[in-house]
Order: structure tokens, then sequence, then C-alpha cells
């Protein structure tokens, strides 16, 4: 799964590190249209539907973060 992600972050931002990055939102390593692309990426690649009440940065700030996002929407369902 963390695999799968990090292909995904680092196609939409080839320019970041996101393996040390933490604070991807809060320093605006990330913009809006970046997290749009990311949501619908990730509901795609994880069979998950990330809603608007999720759209948090503290879910966002780091790959770590979004990785726990994801599992815990799979085990939702």
């Amino acid at each position: 799964m963390k695999e799968k992600l990090m292909e995904i972050l680092e196609e939409l931002r080839p320019d970041v590190d996101f393996e040390e990055e933490k604070r991807l939102i809060d320093d605006s390593v990330l913009d809006s249209f970046d997290i749009v692309s990311l949501v619908s990426e990730l509901n795609d690649a994880f069979e998950i539907d990330i809603q608007v009440e999720n759209l948090l940065p503290e879910n966002f700030n780091s790959a770590e973060n979004m990785l726990k996002l994801i599992k815990k929407l799979q085990d939702e369902n």
C-alpha cells in the first residue's frame, strides 16, 4: 500500500521528498489543485471515498498520515 501511495505522490509532485516531508499542507508544499488531484487518485487506487470531512490538513501533511487515512477508510467499508 505504501509503495502505491508513494508512486501516486511522486507522479503528482516529483520535486517533493514525501518520505521526509511532514508539513505538506502547513508549509504549502501541496496546493489545493494538488489535493483535488490527489484525492481523486487515492479514491481510485485504493477504492475508498474521501469525503469533505476527511479533508483536514493533518490527514494530508505527510505520506504516513495519508496511509492512516486510507487504512481507516478501507476498514470502514
